[in-house]
């Protein structure tokens, strides 16, 4: 039995201290490495902190670009999902209550033309991101509402598009805060 136990309880020793003390030290220090240095990336606007890059905010008025809808009300605390199917009544009236909404606010544009990630649930919760055309279809609205040129607003919206990484990983996005905090700094 001492044959067994010794070496159990060696392997043991040196998994705790791979898994709990290494490791953990390795992702620490390669987040030291990054934006933020770990704690995440903070956006201000007069020097007073506004946001962070990796999680979604709330806008609803017309002169700012809408994000993803939130099934935890941007909440960072509860980030999560709606765990609703897409046959789910309850589910259905929401979506149904976003498009509704939406087109009340684009009167230029069709239902069929709204892309899904405007009108449903991320994973999260908490999604900062929109695809360029998610941001695109919105351009109208927010030129009308600040007075602006929509080829300036496009023009500004490849500015804040970041492509694949690589060119090859992911797909093209746009955080939103940063956008909308830009449109801000245009002096509208």
């Amino acid at each position: 039995m001492k044959k067994y136990i010794l070496p159990a309880l060696k392997l043991t020793l040196v998994l705790i201290l791979l898994c709990s003390v290494i490791y953990p030290l390795l992702v620490a220090g390669v987040g030291r490495l990054t934006r933020g240095g770990g704690k995440g990336e903070t956006l201000s606007k007069e020097g007073k902190v506004v946001g962070y890059a990796n999680i979604g905010q709330k806008f609803t008025q017309d002169g700012y670009f809408w994000g993803r809808p939130s099934a935890v009300g941007f909440n960072a605390a509860g980030s999560g999902g709606s765990n609703k199917g897409p046959s789910n009544p309850d589910y259905l009236k929401d979506v149904q209550a976003h498009i509704d909404s939406f087109l009340v606010h684009n009167p230029g544009v069709k239902k069929e033309d709204i892309p899904a990630e405007l009108v449903t649930y991320s994973g999260s919760g908490l999604d900062p991101d929109l695809s360029p055309a998610g941001v695109r279809i919105q351009t109208a609205r927010v030129a009308a509402a600040r007075h602006l040129d929509p080829e300036k607003l496009n023009t500004l919206v490849d500015r804040y598009t970041e492509k694949p990484l690589l060119g090859l990983f992911g797909p093209a996005k746009v955080n939103v805060l940063k956008l909308n905090l830009a449109l801000d700094g245009e002096g509208r």
